[in-house]
Order: structure tokens, then sequence, then C-alpha cells
């Protein structure tokens, strides 16, 4: 499960937002996240939205990706297929990441009222887009190497003020010590300001130094949704079970910039010809499986404001 599509490094900047998203102060009544979830969420960078989208959805979307895949669920043979095509971000290579993103499937998650509330809690606004991302199938690693896995941003935290962005993660599958996945060091994002003061000038703004830091590892069943703050340290263990897949859909928002006419015309070319977004993490299907395989997803009347049809 690579996180968030390593990626805000590539994905759409936010533009709008001018307040670190720990430090709003709400004015809309929480829809989904409990006042222990908003503390959490605002204090350690991360909460987790339990069984955020009907079990249905999961299992749907899950035997799809194993044939968007080309993949055998029952036959372990043919897990270890080669990408299809190389990533300009080089860390994206051999992750699982796959080159799906307007599926009706995909859409359904994105268009469910229970995760745009999440997002509605999180930002304290309601005019919000969705990302258009991808999913992810992680099988186990062939080579026991590293257990621990890594730990990074996702965002230069060298820059002043600190970038602002949510990412999360919809877990297909059941994730645990096993399978390895999600892993964060809340105490750099609650005391990052303190921590910065004890580090070299020069330090590495992508990577912590994790002399004396805890990690801690995330649990996720089916359903389950996984957001943190992009200024959350974090990263992912390796699958090391011995059978088993991890898989994820990648779905966050972000204010939403309906004056940005390019933009938001560009959104729509990428739902209605089922194209990947041009820039360097997404290097997109060289089948083109899913202009062949699928037709235009059918939005709600939310989908369509998510994705910018429509405005808010």
């Amino acid at each position: 499960m690579q996180t968030g599509t390593a990626a805000m490094r590539d994905s759409h900047p936010t533009t709008t937002a001018t307040t670190q998203l720990k430090d709003i102060e709400k004015t809309l009544p929480l829809r989904v996240l409990s006042k222990a979830d908003w503390e959490q969420w605002t204090t350690k960078g991360y909460v987790i939205v339990r069984q955020a989208v009907p079990l249905a959805n999961v299992e749907r979307l899950v035997d799809l990706l194993w044939a968007f895949d080309e993949k055998d669920p029952a036959d372990p043979s043919t897990w270890y297929a080669p990408q299809r095509r190389e990533h300009k971000m080089k860390e994206l290579n051999n992750t699982g990441m796959l080159e799906i993103y307007n599926h009706q499937y995909l859409w359904d998650n994105r268009q469910e009222r229970r995760i745009y509330d999440v997002f509605v809690d999180i930002w304290d606004r309601e005019d919000l887009w969705v990302t258009i991302d991808r999913a992810n199938l992680n099988p186990p690693k062939k080579i026991k190497g590293n257990p621990n896995g890594f730990i990074h941003w996702d965002v230069d935290t060298s820059i002043r003020p600190l970038p602002i962005g949510v990412q999360a993660v919809l877990s297909l599958q059941k994730q645990d010590s096993e399978t390895g996945g999600f892993q964060c060091v809340p105490y750099l994002f609650e005391h990052f300001e303190e921590w910065v003061k004890t580090q070299p000038e020069d330090r590495d703004p992508m990577h912590p130094d994790m002399t004396g830091q805890s990690v801690v590892n995330i649990d996720l069943e089916p359903g389950d949704l996984m957001v943190f703050n992009s200024l959350l340290a974090h990263g992912v263990r390796p699958n090391h079970s011995d059978t088993r897949v991890r898989m994820a859909q990648y779905i966050s928002m972000h204010p939403a910039e309906w004056d940005n006419e390019a933009e938001r015309q560009e959104r729509i070319r990428l739902w209605r010809e089922r194209d990947h977004p041009r820039r360097d993490a997404f290097p997109g299907d060289p089948r083109q499986w899913e202009k062949h395989n699928a037709t235009t997803a059918k939005l709600s009347p939310l989908g369509e404001k998510l994705l910018g049809l429509t405005r808010w």
C-alpha cells in the first residue's frame, strides 16, 4: 500500500486553503468523526473511519482489480507479472500500483455519502472536489527483506508556510502485522516545530531522522478509511505474509476550484474519456483497459459536484 500515491509531490496541490488542517476551528457540526476522532486528527495527524463504505462496494472492487491486473486470486504464480510501464517516480516501481482511475466502482466509493462527509469534517466546508486517483494490489514479498519498511513525508517540510493537504487510503483487504501496510510517527506530527529545532539546518526535509522515534502500525479491515495529514511522517511496512495480498483504493478531497477552468475541464475529460492524469506519478495503462472494458461512470448529483461537472 503506497500511501496517497506517493504523491503529494505530484498530485493536485491545495491552492485555496490557508489554514493548517490541525488549526481549523470547527463551524460545521461533525458528521462522521466523533469529538475524540477530531481530537486525534488534530493532535496525532491521522484518524481511522471504520466501515466507511458498504462491504458490497469492497467486494466488487476487489474482483474488478484482480481482473484488471490479469491475475488470479487463487493462483499466486500469477501475482508477480512485471509491471506494464516504468514509473518516472522511481520509488513507485514495483509497489503494486494499478493504473485504473475512472471505473464505476472507483467512483461509487468516491461519491459515497459517508466518504464525502468525512472530508467535510476534515476541511470544515462542503464545496470539495475528489482526487482522481488509482488503486493498489500488493502481493507478499518473494524476498523477505527489511521488515520495518520506510518512513517519509510526501511534502517538503522545509517549505514555509508548511504545505496543506490530506491523503486517505480505503482498505480493501485486511491489513495487519503479517500483510504490513500503513505506519506513521504521530510524535513528529504533534511536536514537529520543537523537533525541527533539534535538527541540523541541512536535514533531509523528506525523510526524518528516526533516532529515538516510535512507529505506530495501523491495522485496517476491508472498508476502513485511513485519513492522514500530509505533514504526518508515514510509510509502508512490506507484505511478509505467505499467501495474502494487500489491496487499497486511494481517495482524497480538497477545496473545489471552480474558477480554475483548465483544471476543471481536464478533470471532466479524464472522467469522460476514462484516461489517467498527466502527471509524473501516473504513467497510465499501456493497454488502455478502461477505454476498452468500461463505460463512462454514472455520477450521482453529489458525484457531479465532486468532479466539477456542476457547481456547489
